[in-house]
């Protein structure tokens, strides 16, 4: 073992000290060097609480004598060191004898870049050398991910999206899915698409939600460099990407980062506030400033390393309350005796601050269901400083509300009208996840009422309710096409119901809802501001009619939405509209390209000088059953 000049300076250490180091990745874990013409790599783990610490793998057969790493002498807790012929590839981790009882562990590195993979717990010595060639959509991405832009996210699991069909047991890679992704979301028209968690975990089965390599692409799918290759032709094929990030639990592998020094360094020590029942993991604790900059660093070095577009973090409400998924006795209080994480709420704000003082043209985006105020507000004004945040109750009255038999919806009309109460308060995505489709919940089609055709109906006209409707937009996958069975992650999607005319159907449906959706600023500019929306009809409780308009600039004409949600379809029915002339009819979910009725307006009406609903103008519609409409003043086509 050489010992040599350390990678952190003065700077370094005061800035990991008061947890605002934004860049710990270049300065811990395993970096490849040459130190006095001698190849090899350079160590650094933070272990304050270690009594002995030595690296062992590949290249020291695993010896635990043979490279013992020295702690600094400033009391920071690192300790470092250099292996002279350690490679790149080989697997490492550290052996460490806490001071604390004489325990003994070997341990990944948290800031290894690369991992063996499952079931192997490794560390591997890793250098980055991918050549990026996306720089024309880096330079022009700020529009892409406005508040203002058109954004449709798809969201999917990798290992479960397609398997090869030679071999549904293998999971394709990174660099196999890269073109059939980028080619299938682009003719779908999706702007963007979210990946759940890439990060190195070591339970399939947690859809990586229980991360051990926050530092690491998982090893499932090949190497960082090939996630780099999927997210640049990505991008060279003008889709963004987001990737799940889970700042707020980690499993208890024991390789992993719990009791990493024989001590909780990075979770509390009172499992009250360290540890959660529910997930049966650990919690951060963000109240130690070492833990902070850790968590700091790892959302720039996917932003900054992976060209990524923006974060979608998990489980913020789990973050924010004290008391969340425990019972009375079960937590402890902040310290004015309130529920909510004091030093949570600031490590957000720190977050949010930062990442989009460096980049300004990401987005980081709150998964957070319960009421907490401006979660999507900047940090300055009191808010949490998210970009977006996902409107969790729209989902869930949405979902109620289609689930019923529509014989029942006029008692529960409010379901769909309600969301516009509060649809401005916050910069809201619409979520069709996962989530939605897991755990006995059903798919979107099946849990449709109604026979075969019916429910293929209701799922068209929930799919554009969620396009037509205020906010971004997310599906996961399965849904574009109307998938029967749940999401499960063992297997790959049931693509062979594209051969049939149903599920070719909705996913046309998605398709067009998407090329109006980026057609149309009228549905999307505004979708967080009260004045790009007006109710024309949300009172219709007898018959479940909704309709409303959605404003464009001066220049740009108002687009009417009317959604019929019985299986009747309403004859002579009268909505008025702020324009005379012709209203083009430019959607219609019932049209038979969609595996629809079609029943509707035969391209269009022409409006009639009636006054109705406060306009001057109305129209005499034709509404299909369980339909979606969008008309537009225009040019008969």
């Amino acid at each position: 073992m050489q010992h040599h000049a350390s990678l952190f300076g003065e700077t370094d250490l005061h800035l990991f000290g008061e947890g605002t180091h934004r860049h710990l990745y270049d300065k811990l874990g395993a970096h490849p060097r040459t130190l006095k013409g001698s190849a090899g790599v350079a160590f650094a783990v933070w272990a304050p609480n270690a009594e002995r610490l030595s690296v062992i793998g590949d290249f020291n057969n695993w010896d635990e004598s043979a490279h013992p790493l020295l702690p600094r002498p400033d009391g920071s807790g690192i300790w470092e060191g250099f292996v002279p012929g350690a490679a790149v590839g080989q697997c490492y981790k550290y052996h460490l004898i806490s001071r604390h009882n004489g325990y003994r562990v070997d341990k990944g590195d948290p800031f290894a870049r690369y991992w063996e993979e499952p079931p192997g717990t490794a560390s591997r010595i890793w250098r980055d050398d991918y050549a990026w060639g996306d720089g024309d959509w880096m330079a022009s991405r700020a529009a892409r991910n406005a508040l203002d832009a058109p954004i449709s996210i798809y969201e999917l699991h990798l290992g479960s999206w397609r398997r090869a069909a030679s071999a549904p047991e293998r999971l394709l890679g990174y660099r196999e899915l890269a073109p059939l992704l980028a080619e299938y979301v682009r003719e779908l028209g999706f702007t963007h698409v979210e990946l759940m968690p890439v990060m190195e975990h070591p339970f399939y089965g947690s859809w990586g939600y229980q991360g051990v390599g926050y530092f690491a692409p998982s090893a499932r799918y090949g190497t960082p460099e090939d996630l780099k290759f999927f997210i640049d032709h990505l991008h060279g094929q003008g889709i963004g990407v987001l990737l799940d990030w889970v700042p707020s639990h980690f499993p208890g592998d024991a390789h992993g980062l719990a009791y990493f020094d024989g001590t909780h360094l990075y979770e509390h020590a009172d499992p009250r506030q360290g540890f959660h029942p529910e997930w049966n993991s650990y919690l951060f604790n963000y109240g130690r400033n070492e833990v902070r900059a850790f968590l700091l660093s790892n959302a720039h070095f996917w932003l900054n390393e992976f060209h990524v577009d923006g974060l979608r973090v998990d489980a913020v409400s789990s973050m924010l309350y004290l008391d969340y998924g425990r019972r009375q006795g079960e937590w402890i209080p902040n310290r004015y005796g309130g529920r909510e994480n004091l030093e949570a709420v600031d490590f957000l704000r720190q977050l949010n601050s930062t990442v989009y003082e460096h980049f300004p043209d990401t987005q980081v985006i709150a998964e957070e269901s319960t009421a907490w105020p401006m979660v999507s507000r900047p940090s300055y004004l009191g808010g949490l400083g998210f970009g977006m945040k996902w409107n969790m109750g729209w989902m869930h009255d949405t979902l109620n509300y289609f689930s019923r038999d529509p014989v029942h919806r006029a008692h529960h009309h409010d379901q769909l009208t309600f969301s516009i109460w509060y649809a401005f308060q916050e910069h809201f995505v619409l979520p069709l996840s996962h989530d939605e489709v897991v755990y006995g919940k059903g798919s979107l089609l099946s849990r449709q009422p109604g026979d075969t055709a019916l429910k293929f109906a209701g799922l068209r006209a929930l799919l554009g309710h969620m396009w037509l409707h205020p906010g971004k937009k997310l599906l996961f996958m399965g849904g574009e096409f109307g998938q029967w069975r749940e999401w499960s992650h063992d297997r790959g999607l049931d693509w062979h119901l594209l051969d049939q005319p149903g599920h070719r159907g909705v996913q046309a449906w998605v398709a067009d809802l998407n090329a109006l959706l980026r057609a149309t600023p009228a549905l999307y500019r505004d979708d967080f501001s009260a004045s790009g929306f007006s109710w024309v009809e949300a009172s219709d409780t007898a018959q479940s009619v909704f309709a409303y308009l959605r404003w464009g600039d001066g220049e740009e004409s108002p687009v009417l939405v009317v959604l019929n949600l019985t299986p009747v379809q309403r004859d002579n029915y009268r909505l008025g509209v702020p324009r005379r002339g012709y209203w083009r009819e430019r959607l219609n979910s019932q049209a038979e390209c969609y595996g629809g009725s079609g029943a509707g307006n035969f391209g269009g009406v022409e409006s009639l000088p009636i006054p109705s609903h406060g306009h001057y103008h109305s129209l005499l519609l034709c509404l299909p059953p369980l339909s979606a409409l969008v008309l537009q003043p225009g040019k008969p086509s």
